[in-house]
């Protein structure tokens, strides 16, 4: 019997990794299905094309994701919520997704992080979790709760554990100022440490794991696999050759962990990144040995052509937005 065609519902589509690997479904002219909290944004960000359907809403929604996952064969949860926000959303949003996925056993493709581990120097998928915060023992919690539901037969799921993101549309606080100050030959900011070496995950190559993955059958109820990326010299090694590639000098700007601190004491986003300091002040790396053995002919995109693919993005993002304005 031929197998019925995936189709794909993608949560948090215009988000760091979700739009990555939105991009690569359709890319596969694969279904997809993307609900959005924002329409007009996420019409902005894909145009139209023949397999991909938006709906606006939200993931706590439970009848709403219910309804859309019917057709579902997988379910890419990548909802975020700002730091402040994680203490009962991001469970919420799980459970939902889970619930949701229960309806025709749906495949879970869920982004994994390292804040299980806490200061784990190497981090294997048989690594015993060590969380040191309380963002690291939320995400326990989730991985519980998908652990617990493909272990019941209620759906399938494969976890791809990822380090720090950086690619197109990756907009958080800590990779945006980079590649805009790489093109405007700005100072390009870090925090604590840019000295040491330090594990980045391009977004394409990220989604395109997690598609391959999705290739491969039979796979266990619940599938754990890390993917390493690319391990970096150093930061400011890094800023410098993004600002080479813009055709700017490399303007280098270091936030110390001091600073977070106090501002903490004022501002609570900042007590947020405070608890999150380790993270870049020490070099935490992912063993990804167990997905090249699974894959073994997947090759990371070359930095240089990242850099450049990156650049492009941000520098056509920029200027839409600047005539928008």
């Amino acid at each position: 019997m031929t197998p019925p065609k995936a189709h794909f519902l993608i949560l948090g589509g215009t988000g760091s990794i979700g739009y990555a690997f939105a991009q690569e479904v359709l890319r596969r002219n694969e279904q997809a299905t993307l609900l959005v909290r924002n329409l007009p944004k996420a019409e902005k960000l894909f145009g139209p094309h023949a397999t991909l359907k938006l709906i606006e809403g939200d993931v706590q929604d439970l009848s709403l994701l219910k309804r859309l996952a019917e057709p579902a064969t997988h379910i890419f949860h990548g909802i975020n919520y700002p730091y402040a926000q994680w203490a009962g959303n991001m469970a919420r949003a799980t459970e939902n997704v889970l619930e949701a996925a229960a309806r025709n056993e749906a495949t879970v493709l869920f982004p994994g992080n390292i804040y299980n581990y806490g200061l784990t120097p190497l981090i294997k998928e048989t690594s015993s979790e060590q969380p040191n915060t309380r963002k690291g023992a939320i995400r326990v919690k989730l991985e519980q709760l998908l652990q617990e539901s493909a272990s019941q037969g209620k759906c399938r799921v494969i976890n791809l554990r990822l380090p720090d993101f950086w690619g197109p549309n990756v907009l958080n606080e800590g990779i945006v100022p980079i590649f805009r100050g790489a093109l405007q030959g700005k100072a390009m900011p870090w925090l604590i440490r840019d000295d040491i070496p330090h594990q980045l995950v391009y977004t394409p190559d990220a989604a395109r794991a997690f598609y391959e993955l999705v290739q491969l059958q039979p796979q266990e109820p619940y599938a754990l696999y890390n993917y390493a990326g690319e391990v970096v010299p150093s930061i400011k090694q890094w800023q410098a050759a993004i600002a080479d590639a813009a055709g700017t000098r490399p303007k280098h700007k270091l936030y110390p962990k001091v600073l977070f601190k106090v501002l903490g004491w004022f501002v609570p986003g900042m007590r947020e990144i405070h608890e999150m300091s380790y993270l870049w002040g020490n070099t935490l790396l992912l063993d990804d040995n167990k997905l090249r053995q699974v894959l073994p002919d997947f090759r990371n995109t070359p930095m240089q052509q990242a850099i450049a693919d990156t650049l492009s993005w941000f520098r056509e993002h920029d200027k839409t937005h600047a005539m928008k304005g």
